[in-house]
């Protein structure tokens, strides 16, 4: 498994500014893990599918619908990008946060569009589950 990695300079897969100032932040190094709303958790779990950065998929979800092991994108898939539709709190620990990611695979388009459900425990966000429309 080869892991994808982004330079500096390189754009955040999840639209935002550089990778390094954008979701790198919550990825690794001592922000690790602590994106400040569910909306940052959404955008840095969209940029950890894009670069296969399966630990940090696995530690930002919480252990209650967490799967066990993930497996790395196949070599035809390309992400071609995130749209947050909407980001609501319901209360200081619980969030939803509505998105479409796009990809393409084997030549065929495909649309994600789902509504993601966030809790904070501990003062950390964590991704539970989602209902896909």
């Amino acid at each position: 498994m080869t892991k994808k990695s982004a330079s500096s300079a390189t754009p955040c897969p999840c639209g935002g500014a550089t990778y390094e100032r954008c979701c790198a932040r919550w990825h690794e190094g001592p922000l690790a893990m602590q994106a400040p709303t569910a909306e940052a958790l959404m955008r840095s779990r969209y940029s950890a599918f894009v670069l296969d950065k399966l630990p940090y998929l696995l530690a930002s979800w919480h252990p209650t619908t967490r799967p066990a092991a993930l497996e790395p994108n196949p070599s035809d898939l390309k992400w071609l990008g995130l749209s947050i539709k909407q980001a609501r709190d319901q209360d200081a620990n619980h969030a939803t946060v509505e998105f479409v990611a796009r990809s393409r695979q084997a030549g065929r388009a495909h649309r994600l569009h789902e509504v993601s459900r966030f809790v904070r425990e501990g003062g950390q966000w964590f991704y539970v589950d989602g209902d896909v429309s």
